[in-house]
């Protein structure tokens, strides 16, 4: 999963409103055809809630 990179992130959370759950973040990245490892790691984030595409960004990188 290392090559995940924070622009699949931005694009996959496309039209996302802040602030969101983690359960609605991974129903937005399906919903814009994020592939299974941008939702994989959206689904293993450590957060049950994010304020914005900083807060997702760093608990996405930041936890593995």
């Amino acid at each position: 999963m290392a090559d995940l990179s924070p622009i699949d992130l931005q694009k996959a959370l496309k039209g996302a409103d802040y602030p969101a759950s983690r359960d609605d973040l991974v129903s937005v990245a399906r919903s814009n055809g994020a592939d299974d490892k941008v939702v994989d790691k959206l689904e293993h984030a450590g957060k049950q809630r994010f304020d914005g595409p900083n807060d997702v960004q760093k608990a996405v990188f930041d936890n593995g």
